[in-house]
């Protein structure tokens, strides 16, 4: 009889769970074997409803796929709400129906894994643009305006061109074909790739603020208007890196309390 050791071995190299074999070891009877059978049976369906949310991540890349278009390029961008630091938009071309597990709006990514699909997303894309817009520039032309600036900066960032977007939510004024799509970080591949491209890109320079203006906690809060954020802004005031027309951050230096 096989061992609980021998047999799991065995069990890593079903990936089916419509495989003849299971019967067997289903009707193994030993406590290790059960749990070792459970414990695969789980691992293969999180498995395959993986691949399953991937493939219909690639929905809108498929389509524009048959209709002959081949460098697609997802565009998002991360954070227009802080109270401090820049815009940064990125821009991705993934090779044709590429699937990188665990990507998705980087929203729903835990932080803990965002550097290991960032790490992926650049191992695996075809070319990566990334624009930043500071808080000046945001303050001047409205966030608005400046997130197209990003975005726009992110795609010419590009070293190839792409030959369609798709952009989170936007429209650009460029000659390139487009689709805006409401939430496609969670629902194309290509934007979501821009997503976590864009997010870990931010933190990264919010990370640099901290180092630079320490007592804002720029490092946890990102720029938004947290308790620690306030806190340091009614004691150190402002920063070159705060957005004035925001409040509170206006109302402060229109010598109002926080």
């Amino acid at each position: 009889m096989a061992t609980i050791k021998e047999i799991k071995a065995i069990l890593e190299s079903i990936d089916s769970l419509d495989h003849p074999t299971w019967a067997s070891y289903e009707a193994d009877g030993r406590k290790g074997v059960e749990r070792a059978v459970r414990q695969r049976k789980k691992t293969i369906q999180a498995n395959h409803d993986e691949e399953t949310r991937l493939e219909n991540m690639l929905t809108y890349e498929k389509s524009l796929y048959a209709e002959g278009y081949e460098l697609i390029a997802g565009i998002d961008e991360v954070g227009r709400g802080p109270l401090a630091g820049p815009v940064v938009a990125a821009c991705v071309i993934l090779p044709k129906n590429e699937k990188i597990v665990g990507l998705d709006d980087s929203k729903k990514i835990p932080k803990k894994k965002h550097d290991a699909i960032y790490q992926e997303v650049l191992k695996r894309a075809l070319a990566v643009g990334v624009g930043i817009v500071e808080a000046s520039v945001i303050d001047s032309v409205n966030i608005y305006e400046a997130t197209k600036l990003a975005m726009l900066a992110a795609l010419d960032d590009l070293p190839i061109r792409p030959d369609y977007l798709l952009i989170d939510a936007m429209k650009l004024d460029c000659p390139i074909p487009q689709q805006s799509l409401i939430k496609g970080d969670a629902t194309s591949l290509s934007i979501a790739a821009a997503s976590i491209v864009a997010k870990v890109k931010r933190d990264q320079l919010m990370a640099e603020y901290d180092s630079l203006y320490p007592g804002y906690g720029f490092t946890k809060n990102a720029g938004y208007g947290t308790q620690k954020h306030i806190e340091g802004l009614s004691k150190l005031g402002i920063t070159p890196i705060h957005r004035q027309s925001f409040e509170p951050v206006k109302s402060l230096i229109e010598g109002k309390d926080l």
